[in-house]
This record gives C-alpha cells, structure tokens and sequence, in this order.
C-alpha cells in the first residue's frame, strides 16, 4: 500500500516495521543504505520526522502515541516512476513490430480520445489509482497535445495530493492532423499551464516535446525558449530509442552530429531534464548528459517488449550519467516498479553486466536524484516528504 503527504494530518504518526531507504547510488558507494530490521519511521504533518532502529527511537514519542504494528513486514519510501504515459492506459502491451509502426497503430488513435475532458478525468482517476496500488507516488507523466488532458491529470493529482510531474506534448509534424499543434500553440498552451499548476501544491510541470521527429525546429526552438524562461521547471522527451527513429532523426535533422545533439543544439539539456530509453548514444553524448546533469530514464519493459534494444550499465555507469528506471507505459507491460526492476536485472545480464539487488531497488533515491529532488522525496531523511510504502495489513498497535 502507497501512502503519501494526501493521507498524513498534523498529528503524530509511527509505523514499526523493518525500515530500508538509501542515502546513496550503490553502484558507488559501499555504505549506501540504512537498513532497521525492528525499526521505526515517525511522521509528523506529512514530513519524516525520524527514521531509525526502534529500540533507540521509541523513548522519543509522546506519551499515548499509537505505534503501527508492521513488525515482520518492510517499510521503505514510495517509488519513483520517471517516464509514463497515462493516455496509453487502455492500450498497455499492444503488439506491433517496432517503436515506429507501434505509434501509429495504437497510439495516436489513443491519444485522440483525450480532447474529451470527461474521457480525460476518467482515464487519469484510473492511472492514479493504478500507480498508487503498485507503489508509485511519484511519476513523471505525458499528457497528450490536448490542454485539457493536463488539466485532468494535475485535478486528480491535486486531489490526492500527490507530488507529480507532467507536460503537455508538444507535436507539430509527422503525425495525424488531429493530434497536431503548431510551434507557437504549443508554446503559448505550454506557458499557460506552467503558469497555472506548475509548483501549485505538489503539482509539477514538464515542457514535452514528444520526440524531435514531431517537432518542427521552430517547435523546437520555442521548447528550448520556454525551458530557458522557466529553469525550474521539468522537460521531458525521447532519445535514441530504436534504431529506425535515430535513422530518422538524421534525416530531419542532418546538421546535428548526433540525436542528442539535437535536444543540445536548442537548449534542452540541463537540470530537471528526463531523457527516457538513451539506448543508441555514443560516450559524446553520455558525457554531455553528465555535464549538464541531463537524466535517462531507463526503461527496460518497454524495451524489451517493441525490440529497441539493450540499454548500456557499463558506459553510463562509467561516465557517471544520473539515471533512474521507468515502466513507459504504455509500451511498457506492467505498472509494477518490482516487476520494472526484474526486468533491468535481465537487460543488464544479456548486455554483460550484473546488477546485484541492492543497485536495482533504488527506484527510490536514484529517481529523486534524477529529478533534482533529493530531501523532498526518495528516502527517510528528516524533513522529506512522507510517501511511503506500508504493508497492506497492519496488527493491533503497541
């Protein structure tokens, strides 16, 4: 069970449990994670207040404080999903022989649904619901090239006071007339919405500019603008997913000496930017992302499912690239972080690499580094944000 700062109130809560939550990439760093087999997490008005063993934390609490008996089940914070896509809800696992032919089959016709408000809201209700059931309490989210799906989504996200992330697509060429914006409508409907949810509440926004063979260099150009305009905000878009779209890439976009040179050229490497998949860049490539602390999001359902290909550990391990994991859905097969992570653990061994336990769990941490959120979510450190994983049954309290 996922709960979040949407479930907390000002009064003091404690759950005993065995707790585990990371302050570290394990990749890098032997001490890691802090691991209480009889532990003890204590929140207060929806933040962490403590985190630790229990035999030392327990004296702390008020007289007549009721403890949370979870002992024999774990406690760790909420996972992080960095890349999904709620419209494709309704046609998760489709079948197609490649990225591009996958997009044009399911997913636009999909997306085409969500100009409809009501489609929309209902659509999102079950997406959070879905989210929530697997353990996920925060995601970064593609919304479709119509304003109102975003409105739907941050609704009901904000209902639940969930801390989410998502974007408008922004879409104005090689793709049905009824999915398409133009440069200036997409950036003008971009700003308005950043204007209005992004940072209201937990509510975050992401420029979205789906991939660069649907937008136009002035579509582009105006994406790198907004992202200027706006630093803090989030930018979220695809990159060398499969081979034919890289092929594709070239063709539109000769000039540029690779696919990610050309979110480069026009400004959109930087902080807070997600780049899901990166499965066909070179060492240029991977070092400017570790420049500019440009994110992947790696994605290995999806991955696995269309055929695109095997992401690459050992080159983004060794030029230090942040990185976190995602499910993509749709492409990707599963809503389950757990499941998400069981398929890394198999990409990483058919590319030559092992990935021991302790480096596929940080769905966590590794996703709140990414994101440049590290203290507000992601682990139990004083002061962050109480999204949490609980178990579902919980004994009589102590």
């Amino acid at each position: 069970m996922a709960i979040s700062n949407s479930t907390t109130t000002n009064d003091l809560q404690a759950y005993r449990a065995s707790v585990l939550h990371f302050s570290n990439d394990p990749a890098f760093h032997q001490q890691a994670f802090a691991w209480h087999e009889d532990g003890l997490l204590i929140i207060r008005g929806g933040k962490v207040q403590a985190a630790g063993d229990y035999a030392q934390l327990h004296a702390s609490l008020p007289e007549g404080c009721v403890v949370h008996d979870y002992r024999g089940k774990l406690i760790m914070p909420g996972f992080i999903d960095t890349h999904i896509h709620y419209p494709q809800t309704d046609m998760i696992a489709s079948p197609a022989p490649g990225l591009l032919p996958w997009l044009d089959t399911y997913t636009f016709p999909t997306e085409r649904k969500f100009a409809d408000p009501a489609h929309a809201g209902e659509v999102a209700h079950f997406f959070i619901k879905e989210l929530l059931r697997c353990g996920t309490t925060t995601a970064m989210v593609y919304c479709t090239v119509h304003p109102e799906s975003v409105e739907a989504f941050f609704a009901e996200s904000e209902a639940r006071n969930l801390r989410m992330v998502a974007g408008k697509v922004m879409m104005d060429r090689n793709c049905p007339d009824f999915l398409r914006d133009t440069a200036e409508s997409g950036a003008r409907e971009s700003e308005d919405l950043i204007k209005k949810w992004h940072k209201r509440g937990r509510q975050l926004y992401a420029i979205t500019p789906r991939f660069a063979p649907t937008s136009s260099e002035a579509q582009m150009q105006l994406a790198g603008e907004l992202a200027r305009a706006y630093p803090d905000t989030y930018l979220q878009t695809h990159v060398a997913e499969n081979t034919d779209e890289v092929a594709w890439v070239k063709s539109l976009f000769p000039q540029a000496r690779s696919y990610m040179d050309v979110y480069d050229h026009y400004g959109m490497l930087r902080p807070r930017s997600m780049y899901a998949h990166c499965i066909w860049l070179d060492d240029a490539d991977r070092v400017r992302m570790a420049e500019t602390q440009s994110a992947v999001s790696f994605c290995p359902t999806s991955n696995l499912f269309l055929g695109s290909g095997l992401f690459d550990f050992e080159r983004a391990d060794a030029l230090q690239v942040p990185l976190s994991m995602a499910t993509d859905v749709g492409g990707g097969t599963s809503f389950s972080m757990l499941q998400t992570m069981n398929e890394a653990y198999k990409v990483a061994r058919m590319g030559g690499t092992y990935l021991p336990a302790l480096r596929v769990l940080p769905a966590t941490l590794g996703g709140a580094r990414s994101m440049q959120l590290e203290g507000t979510i992601g682990n139990f450190v004083a002061g962050a944000e109480a999204d949490a994983l609980l178990p579902t049954y919980c004994s009589a309290p102590v």
